[in-house]
Protein backbone atom coordinates (compact mmCIF):
# COMPACT_ATOMS: atom_id res chain seq x y z
CA UNK A 1 0.00 0.00 0.00
CA UNK A 2 1.51 3.26 -0.77
CA UNK A 3 1.38 5.88 2.15
CA UNK A 4 -0.77 9.50 1.75
CA UNK A 5 0.87 12.20 0.33
CA UNK A 6 -1.42 14.05 2.48
CA UNK A 7 -3.13 13.05 5.91
CA UNK A 8 -5.21 15.38 7.53
CA UNK A 9 -6.87 13.97 10.94
CA UNK A 10 -9.28 15.66 13.33
CA UNK A 11 -8.55 19.02 11.64
CA UNK A 12 -10.72 22.06 13.29
CA UNK A 13 -10.04 25.84 12.34
CA UNK A 14 -12.44 27.74 15.02
CA UNK A 15 -12.68 31.45 14.81
CA UNK A 16 -13.04 33.24 18.02
CA UNK A 17 -16.22 35.30 18.03
CA UNK A 18 -15.59 38.45 20.37
CA UNK A 19 -17.68 41.59 22.23
CA UNK A 20 -17.27 44.46 24.01
CA UNK A 21 -14.44 47.01 23.18
CA UNK A 22 -13.06 46.74 26.61
CA UNK A 23 -12.65 43.54 27.53
CA UNK A 24 -13.10 41.98 23.95
CA UNK A 25 -14.11 39.04 25.47
CA UNK A 26 -14.41 35.32 23.89
CA UNK A 27 -18.29 34.60 23.62
CA UNK A 28 -18.18 32.32 20.41
CA UNK A 29 -16.64 30.66 17.90
CA UNK A 30 -17.20 30.23 13.93
CA UNK A 31 -16.95 26.69 13.05
CA UNK A 32 -15.56 27.12 9.28
CA UNK A 33 -14.02 23.57 9.59
CA UNK A 34 -14.69 21.11 12.57
CA UNK A 35 -13.37 17.54 12.39
CA UNK A 36 -12.22 16.63 8.63
CA UNK A 37 -10.37 13.63 8.02
CA UNK A 38 -8.72 13.14 4.57
CA UNK A 39 -6.19 11.49 2.59
CA UNK A 40 -4.38 11.92 -1.12
CA UNK A 41 -2.27 9.44 -2.18
CA UNK A 42 1.37 10.72 -4.69
CA UNK A 43 -0.12 11.49 -7.74
CA UNK A 44 -4.04 10.95 -6.99
CA UNK A 45 -6.62 14.06 -7.14
CA UNK A 46 -9.02 14.22 -4.79
CA UNK A 47 -12.01 16.47 -5.73
CA UNK A 48 -13.48 18.66 -2.76
CA UNK A 49 -17.26 19.99 -3.67
CA UNK A 50 -19.80 21.82 -0.88
CA UNK A 51 -22.05 25.22 -1.90
CA UNK A 52 -20.65 28.07 -0.98
CA UNK A 53 -19.86 28.90 3.42
CA UNK A 54 -19.05 25.27 3.58
CA UNK A 55 -15.48 25.48 4.57
CA UNK A 56 -13.78 24.30 1.77
CA UNK A 57 -11.62 27.29 0.92
CA UNK A 58 -10.92 27.32 4.87
CA UNK A 59 -9.54 23.64 4.97
CA UNK A 60 -7.72 24.36 1.92
CA UNK A 61 -5.95 27.50 3.14
CA UNK A 62 -5.26 25.56 6.85
CA UNK A 63 -3.60 22.42 4.99
CA UNK A 64 -0.90 25.30 4.01
CA UNK A 65 -1.20 26.87 7.40
CA UNK A 66 -2.66 29.83 5.62
CA UNK A 67 -5.27 29.88 8.43
CA UNK A 68 -4.74 28.94 11.85
CA UNK A 69 -5.18 25.23 12.60
CA UNK A 70 -7.12 25.35 15.95
CA UNK A 71 -6.99 21.11 16.58
CA UNK A 72 -5.96 18.16 14.67
CA UNK A 73 -3.19 17.58 12.59
CA UNK A 74 -1.98 17.64 8.86
CA UNK A 75 1.03 15.15 7.85
CA UNK A 76 2.45 16.46 4.68
CA UNK A 77 5.14 13.24 3.52
CA UNK A 78 4.73 12.10 7.85
CA UNK A 79 5.31 15.70 8.58
CA UNK A 80 2.78 17.26 10.72
CA UNK A 81 2.55 20.86 9.28
CA UNK A 82 0.59 21.96 11.93
CA UNK A 83 3.24 21.92 14.65
CA UNK A 84 5.96 23.94 11.99
CA UNK A 85 7.07 28.32 12.38
CA UNK A 86 9.25 29.90 10.93
CA UNK A 87 12.19 28.25 8.77
CA UNK A 88 10.86 24.84 9.30
CA UNK A 89 7.40 26.05 7.50
CA UNK A 90 8.65 28.09 4.69
CA UNK A 91 10.71 25.22 3.69
CA UNK A 92 7.85 22.80 3.73
CA UNK A 93 5.99 25.49 1.56
CA UNK A 94 7.93 24.68 -1.12
CA UNK A 95 6.27 21.48 -1.69
CA UNK A 96 2.75 22.55 -0.96
CA UNK A 97 1.60 25.44 -3.44
CA UNK A 98 -1.85 27.02 -4.25
CA UNK A 99 -3.75 28.39 -7.44
CA UNK A 100 -6.20 30.98 -6.24
CA UNK A 101 -9.85 31.26 -6.88
CA UNK A 102 -9.65 35.03 -8.60
CA UNK A 103 -6.59 35.18 -10.45
CA UNK A 104 -6.77 39.07 -11.16
CA UNK A 105 -7.06 39.53 -7.17
CA UNK A 106 -4.00 36.80 -6.92
CA UNK A 107 -1.64 38.52 -9.10
CA UNK A 108 0.26 41.62 -8.16
CA UNK A 109 -1.16 44.39 -10.76
CA UNK A 110 2.45 46.27 -10.45
CA UNK A 111 4.72 43.23 -11.49
CA UNK A 112 5.70 42.29 -15.01
CA UNK A 113 4.86 38.35 -15.63
CA UNK A 114 8.57 37.45 -15.28
CA UNK A 115 8.55 38.78 -11.90
CA UNK A 116 5.51 37.26 -10.35
CA UNK A 117 6.93 33.90 -11.64
CA UNK A 118 10.34 34.62 -10.37
CA UNK A 119 9.14 35.70 -6.67
CA UNK A 120 8.54 31.92 -5.16
CA UNK A 121 12.63 31.11 -6.72
CA UNK A 122 13.91 34.24 -4.93
CA UNK A 123 11.88 33.65 -1.80
CA UNK A 124 13.48 30.38 -1.65
CA UNK A 125 16.69 31.70 -2.80
CA UNK A 126 16.49 29.28 -6.11
CA UNK A 127 19.18 30.29 -8.47
CA UNK A 128 16.89 31.00 -12.18
CA UNK A 129 17.39 32.70 -15.65
CA UNK A 130 15.46 33.50 -18.46
CA UNK A 131 15.53 30.08 -19.68
CA UNK A 132 13.10 29.24 -17.08
CA UNK A 133 10.77 31.70 -16.94
CA UNK A 134 10.47 30.69 -20.93
CA UNK A 135 9.67 27.15 -20.18
CA UNK A 136 7.07 27.26 -17.13
CA UNK A 137 5.31 29.74 -19.93
CA UNK A 138 5.77 27.15 -22.52
CA UNK A 139 3.94 24.78 -19.94
CA UNK A 140 0.66 26.39 -19.44
CA UNK A 141 0.58 27.45 -22.99
CA UNK A 142 1.72 30.99 -23.03
CA UNK A 143 4.26 32.50 -25.62
CA UNK A 144 7.72 33.81 -24.05
CA UNK A 145 6.67 37.23 -25.08
CA UNK A 146 4.19 37.39 -22.05
CA UNK A 147 7.33 37.25 -19.72
CA UNK A 148 7.55 41.24 -20.35
CA UNK A 149 4.08 42.14 -20.05
CA UNK A 150 1.10 42.88 -16.82
CA UNK A 151 -1.51 40.90 -15.64
CA UNK A 152 -4.02 43.57 -16.96
CA UNK A 153 -2.64 42.57 -20.31
CA UNK A 154 -4.04 39.50 -20.19
CA UNK A 155 -7.44 37.53 -20.38
CA UNK A 156 -9.05 36.07 -17.20
CA UNK A 157 -7.80 32.67 -18.76
CA UNK A 158 -4.14 33.73 -19.26
CA UNK A 159 -4.34 35.28 -16.19
CA UNK A 160 -5.39 32.16 -14.49
CA UNK A 161 -2.86 30.68 -16.70
CA UNK A 162 0.28 32.87 -14.93
CA UNK A 163 -0.99 31.74 -11.47
CA UNK A 164 -1.18 27.88 -12.25
CA UNK A 165 2.93 28.81 -13.40
CA UNK A 166 3.62 30.75 -10.36
CA UNK A 167 2.39 27.39 -8.52
CA UNK A 168 4.44 25.24 -10.14
CA UNK A 169 7.49 26.88 -10.49
CA UNK A 170 9.33 25.52 -7.35
CA UNK A 171 8.45 22.26 -8.91
CA UNK A 172 5.69 21.21 -5.54
CA UNK A 173 4.55 17.91 -4.77
CA UNK A 174 1.38 19.06 -3.49
CA UNK A 175 -1.23 21.69 -5.15
CA UNK A 176 -4.52 23.12 -3.83
CA UNK A 177 -6.70 24.76 -6.75
CA UNK A 178 -9.05 27.12 -4.97
CA UNK A 179 -12.66 26.98 -7.43
CA UNK A 180 -9.70 27.30 -10.38
CA UNK A 181 -12.14 27.57 -12.67
CA UNK A 182 -14.97 29.62 -11.11
CA UNK A 183 -14.59 33.03 -12.30
CA UNK A 184 -13.92 31.99 -16.07
CA UNK A 185 -15.91 31.58 -18.98
CA UNK A 186 -17.32 27.99 -19.46
CA UNK A 187 -15.77 27.99 -22.76
CA UNK A 188 -12.37 28.76 -20.88
CA UNK A 189 -12.96 26.25 -18.09
CA UNK A 190 -12.32 23.06 -19.66
CA UNK A 191 -9.37 24.52 -21.03
CA UNK A 192 -7.91 25.05 -18.09
CA UNK A 193 -9.00 21.86 -16.47
CA UNK A 194 -7.13 20.36 -19.60
CA UNK A 195 -3.91 22.02 -18.43
CA UNK A 196 -3.92 21.04 -14.66
CA UNK A 197 -4.08 17.28 -16.34
CA UNK A 198 -1.80 17.79 -18.43
CA UNK A 199 0.52 19.53 -15.43
CA UNK A 200 -0.06 16.57 -13.31
CA UNK A 201 1.12 14.43 -15.96
CA UNK A 202 4.19 15.48 -16.90
CA UNK A 203 5.23 16.88 -13.35
CA UNK A 204 3.87 13.92 -11.23
CA UNK A 205 1.36 16.65 -9.14
CA UNK A 206 -0.70 15.53 -6.33
CA UNK A 207 -4.01 17.89 -6.60
CA UNK A 208 -6.48 18.87 -4.17
CA UNK A 209 -9.29 20.61 -6.12
CA UNK A 210 -11.76 22.57 -4.04
CA UNK A 211 -14.81 23.61 -6.43
CA UNK A 212 -19.01 24.36 -5.52
CA UNK A 213 -19.78 22.57 -8.80
CA UNK A 214 -20.01 18.41 -9.31
CA UNK A 215 -19.47 18.96 -12.63
CA UNK A 216 -16.02 20.53 -12.84
CA UNK A 217 -14.23 17.95 -10.42
CA UNK A 218 -16.14 14.64 -12.24
CA UNK A 219 -13.27 14.04 -15.07
CA UNK A 220 -10.52 15.51 -13.09
CA UNK A 221 -10.70 13.69 -9.57
CA UNK A 222 -10.25 10.18 -8.16
CA UNK A 223 -11.93 10.61 -5.74
CA UNK A 224 -14.45 13.17 -4.45
CA UNK A 225 -15.56 14.23 -1.01
CA UNK A 226 -18.53 16.12 -0.29
CA UNK A 227 -18.27 18.83 2.33
CA UNK A 228 -21.16 20.38 4.56
CA UNK A 229 -20.89 22.94 7.09
CA UNK A 230 -17.79 21.97 7.83
CA UNK A 231 -17.74 18.64 7.42
CA UNK A 232 -17.36 15.42 5.02
CA UNK A 233 -20.63 14.06 4.40
CA UNK A 234 -19.74 11.94 1.81
CA UNK A 235 -16.46 10.25 0.22
CA UNK A 236 -16.09 7.95 -2.54
CA UNK A 237 -14.48 7.17 -5.56
CA UNK A 238 -15.67 9.27 -7.94
CA UNK A 239 -17.28 6.95 -10.44
CA UNK A 240 -18.70 5.30 -7.27
CA UNK A 241 -20.41 8.79 -5.83
CA UNK A 242 -21.30 10.07 -9.16
CA UNK A 243 -23.29 6.54 -9.95
CA UNK A 244 -24.80 5.86 -6.75
CA UNK A 245 -24.95 9.11 -4.54
CA UNK A 246 -26.20 7.83 -1.13
CA UNK A 247 -26.12 11.06 1.39
CA UNK A 248 -29.23 13.39 0.77
CA UNK A 249 -27.29 16.28 0.43
CA UNK A 250 -24.83 14.63 -2.20
CA UNK A 251 -28.33 13.77 -4.04
CA UNK A 252 -29.45 17.49 -3.97
CA UNK A 253 -25.76 18.67 -5.59
CA UNK A 254 -25.76 15.79 -8.32
CA UNK A 255 -29.74 17.21 -9.34
CA UNK A 256 -28.69 20.75 -9.75
CA UNK A 257 -25.82 19.53 -12.39
CA UNK A 258 -27.19 20.07 -15.80
CA UNK A 259 -27.62 16.99 -18.31
CA UNK A 260 -26.58 17.60 -21.91
CA UNK A 261 -29.38 15.56 -23.21
CA UNK A 262 -32.47 17.39 -23.27
CA UNK A 263 -35.03 14.83 -22.89
CA UNK A 264 -33.29 13.49 -19.80
CA UNK A 265 -32.98 17.14 -18.46
CA UNK A 266 -36.76 17.59 -19.01
CA UNK A 267 -37.92 14.06 -16.81
CA UNK A 268 -35.39 14.02 -14.24
CA UNK A 269 -36.29 14.84 -11.09
CA UNK A 270 -34.68 18.08 -9.20
CA UNK A 271 -34.21 18.44 -5.35
CA UNK A 272 -34.47 21.70 -4.50
CA UNK A 273 -33.39 22.19 -0.42
CA UNK A 274 -35.68 24.14 1.55
CA UNK A 275 -34.60 26.61 4.18
CA UNK A 276 -30.97 28.18 4.81
CA UNK A 277 -27.61 27.31 5.30
CA UNK A 278 -27.07 27.70 9.10
CA UNK A 279 -24.82 29.32 10.90
CA UNK A 280 -21.26 27.76 11.65
CA UNK A 281 -21.31 29.78 14.86
CA UNK A 282 -24.48 28.43 16.05
CA UNK A 283 -24.65 24.37 14.19
CA UNK A 284 -27.68 22.33 14.40
CA UNK A 285 -27.22 20.04 17.37
CA UNK A 286 -27.18 16.17 15.63
CA UNK A 287 -26.95 15.71 12.13
CA UNK A 288 -25.79 19.02 10.92
CA UNK A 289 -27.84 18.75 7.50
CA UNK A 290 -31.00 17.75 9.37
CA UNK A 291 -32.89 21.15 9.32
CA UNK A 292 -32.72 20.91 5.40
CA UNK A 293 -33.18 17.38 4.85
CA UNK A 294 -36.23 15.50 3.27
CA UNK A 295 -35.17 12.36 4.81
CA UNK A 296 -35.32 13.36 8.56
CA UNK A 297 -35.94 11.08 11.35
CA UNK A 298 -36.48 13.39 14.16
CA UNK A 299 -35.45 11.24 17.45
CA UNK A 300 -32.01 10.25 16.13
CA UNK A 301 -31.05 13.11 13.80
CA UNK A 302 -31.92 16.01 15.57
CA UNK A 303 -29.80 13.83 18.84
CA UNK A 304 -27.12 12.02 17.49
CA UNK A 305 -24.23 13.16 14.74
CA UNK A 306 -23.49 10.67 12.49
CA UNK A 307 -20.25 9.10 11.95
CA UNK A 308 -18.71 9.19 8.53
CA UNK A 309 -19.15 4.98 7.71
CA UNK A 310 -18.80 2.64 5.02
CA UNK A 311 -21.71 1.83 3.56
CA UNK A 312 -20.06 0.15 0.38
CA UNK A 313 -16.56 -0.55 0.22
CA UNK A 314 -14.58 1.96 -0.07
CA UNK A 315 -17.95 4.34 0.21
CA UNK A 316 -18.35 6.11 3.12
CA UNK A 317 -21.21 8.61 4.11
CA UNK A 318 -22.25 10.38 7.44
CA UNK A 319 -25.71 9.96 7.64
CA UNK A 320 -27.82 7.46 9.98
CA UNK A 321 -30.30 5.88 7.53
CA UNK A 322 -28.13 6.30 4.22
CA UNK A 323 -29.24 1.84 3.98
CA UNK A 324 -32.58 2.71 4.01
CA UNK A 325 -32.67 5.60 1.85
CA UNK A 326 -31.26 3.72 -1.26
CA UNK A 327 -33.62 0.31 -0.64
CA UNK A 328 -35.89 3.10 -0.60
CA UNK A 329 -37.97 2.75 2.36
CA UNK A 330 -37.51 5.67 3.84
CA UNK A 331 -39.56 8.27 1.28
CA UNK A 332 -38.65 12.40 1.14
CA UNK A 333 -41.13 14.55 2.84
CA UNK A 334 -42.21 18.53 2.73
CA UNK A 335 -40.39 20.05 5.93
CA UNK A 336 -42.02 21.92 8.13
CA UNK A 337 -39.80 25.06 8.09
CA UNK A 338 -42.49 27.35 9.79
CA UNK A 339 -41.06 29.91 12.94
CA UNK A 340 -41.26 28.83 16.09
Amino acid sequence: MTEPLLDVRGLKVHFPIRKGLVLNRVVGAVRAVDGVDLTINPGATLGLVGESGCGKSTLGRAILRLAPVTEGSVLFDGTDVADLSGEKLRQMRRHMQMVFQDPMASLNPRQSVETILTEPLRAHRIPFDETRVRRLLDQVGLPASAARKYPHEFSGGQRQRIGIARAVALEPRLVIADEPVSALDVSIQAQVLNLLDDLQEQLGLTYLVIAHDLAVVRHMADEVAVMYLGGIVEQADADELYAHPTHPYTKALMSAVPVPDPKIEATRERIILQGDLPSPSNPPTGCRFHTRCPFRQETRCDDERPELREVRPGHRVACHFAEEIAAGKITARELDLTPV
